[in-house]
């Protein structure tokens, strides 16, 4: 079998296992991540840096004794450090290129792996479809006319098309759950304070990013947790400890587990059949594997909390560009997309007290959730509202992109501090995505789970979210229910190697005669 379709096939740990036993080299792995990497990015635009040259040199040095030991990866091109890198953030505004590496590098290349990558983002992370002026439209391998989600969308696409088994990712509300719902991988929002962001910030929107990575496989996602996780003497929060490790979690029964299922929409927007019909595939699954399963409200998550929740992150966006015009020393209001403009200029609009008032209805609304949901190990309910959308979806268009040029460029942005025209801004940003930032604002775990599948052939995933600290109960559910409903087995049908015979083609070979020099 080649390498290629060693690496297509096989998750993070089926591939290090390989390289332990003497199958694979940490060469030829690299050489192969690098030519499919080169072969289906044409086609889904998520590559934002090569680190090719990089990645070479990193395999011929790498720990053979590291547990992941020469297993290809890529870092996501926004909010982490590595050492001479650019970080763009998905924008036109010129890189930051550190001279460190955040802890989370630290500790993925302790652990083995090799970044052939930095993948795409929309600008500043702020849109949850990955598509940006800087970089372009990044695309869904399951069908390249649709998107991948955002804003690790970059990550998922490269994961999903098979170039890396897995892929550094973040969530500040939604970011790794919704590209994990729409290219069909396992997406752990770990649970605040768990994966340190230091030394390059110390938090994020208030606490509401985290990062970890998505995967094919849960056991992939559970492995790299206890790999990455725990205290940093620079980060503000901590998550309680795990019992165990993460993998052992993956890998056990969960046993008879207490389930809700919340089918609301916090926005009151339409919510699709094929959404509700890949929360009834999760639900059975939940029954098959013996949970208990109870239909719940909350009443707590609503417009308003959205509207809290936007508040915040307007508020972030505007410090964030606050602190690029000073790192650069010249305004950078010019270079940025109209649509995060609009979102900074708001963010200045509101005075300290209005955020900090809606940071604290926010943190009421989180603890009467926490409180109301206690009794439960997890709560199942969507993470996208439709199948995966066509790409330019969620551009504004005809009536609301001449309403954001006028908030733009006639700088009407007071508009959006009435409630009645922020909830309209709201709608349209979050028509998509109506769920995934409960869990930024209340800091539990939840896991995207790619349980369905649509009419149309699409993956549709669903999320679990534990009590705050529990990813162990989520990894062992997760992992049930890829063992129930097989999930590990799909395949994006995009650039799918041939499934050749006999030992391990050395990718170097297959590269130097695929990659023939220009005559």
């Amino acid at each position: 079998m080649s390498v290629e379709r060693l690496l297509w096939e096989s998750d993070a740990v089926g591939l290090a296992e390989r390289v332990r036993a003497g199958e694979l080299s940490p060469h030829d792995l690299v050489e192969a991540a690098i030519a499919r990497a080169e072969a289906v990015n044409p086609g889904i635009n998520a590559i934002a840096e090569r680190l090719y040259e990089a990645a070479r040199e990193r395999a011929g040095r790498v720990d053979r004794l590291a547990p992941l030991a020469g297993v290809p990866f890529a870092v996501k091109d926004l909010g982490i450090a590595q050492k001479g890198v650019p970080t763009h953030g998905g924008s036109r505004v010129p890189p930051l290129v550190p001279d460190f590496d955040s802890t989370l590098v630290e500790r993925y290349l302790a652990a083995g792996l090799i970044p052939i990558a930095t993948t795409t983002a929309p600008e500043y992370g702020i849109r949850l479809m990955t598509e940006s002026r800087a970089f372009g439209i990044t695309r869904n391998p399951w069908d390249t006319g649709r998107t991948s989600g955002g804003s690790s969308g970059g990550a998922a696409a490269l994961v999903a098309a098979g170039a890396v088994p897995a892929a550094h990712a973040s969530d500040g509300g939604g970011s790794i759950r919704v590209p994990a719902a729409t290219t069909g991988l396992v997406g752990m929002k770990t649970s605040r304070g768990r994966v340190p962001l230091t030394p390059l910030v110390s938090e994020g929107w208030y606490g509401a990013i985290v990062d970890h990575v998505v995967t094919r496989s849960v056991r992939d996602s559970a492995v790299l947790l206890d790999l990455t996780h725990g205290v940093d003497d620079l980060a503000p929060y901590a998550a309680r400890p795990p019992k165990g490790a993460f993998a052992a979690a993956a890998a056990r029964d969960p046993g008879r587990l207490a389930l809700a299922v919340y089918r609301g929409s916090p926005l009151g927007l339409e919510v699709s059949a094929e959404t509700l019909a890949a929360l009834d595939t999760a639900v059975a699954l939940a029954r098959e594997g013996g949970h208990s399963v109870e239909e719940i409200d909350l009443p707590m998550i609503d417009r308003a909390f959205m509207a809290d929740f936007c508040r915040a992150v307007a508020s972030g966006t505007a410090g964030f560009v606050r602190m690029e015009r000073a790192r650069l020393g010249r305004p950078v209001a010019p270079m940025l997309e109209r649509s995060t403009r609009i979102v900074a200029r708001l963010g200045e609009l509101l005075s300290a007290g209005e955020v900090y008032a809606a940071l604290e209805r926010l943190a009421a609304a989180a603890r009467r959730l926490l409180v109301e949901t206690a009794r439960f190990d997890a709560v199942l309910m969507p993470i996208i509202a439709h199948p995966p959308l066509p790409v330019g979806a969620m551009d504004a268009r005809g009536a609301d992109e001449m309403l954001e040029n006028a908030l733009d460029r006639l700088r009407l942005t007071r508009l959006l501090t009435y409630d009645r025209f922020l909830g309209e801004m709201m709608d349209k940003s979050l028509w998509f995505t109506h769920w995934p930032a409960i869990q930024n604002v209340t800091g539990q775990p939840s896991v995207a789970m790619p349980v369905h599948m649509t009419a149309d052939g699409l993956p549709l995933g669903i999320q679990a979210a534990g009590r705050p600290g529990a990813e162990e109960t989520l990894f062992s559910l997760a992992g049930q229910f890829e063992k129930l409903s097989g999930w590990t087995k799909r395949r994006a049908p995009f650039h799918v190697p041939e499934p050749a015979s006999g030992p391990a083609e050395p990718a170097a070979a297959r590269t130097r005669s695929r990659h023939k020099p220009a005559k």
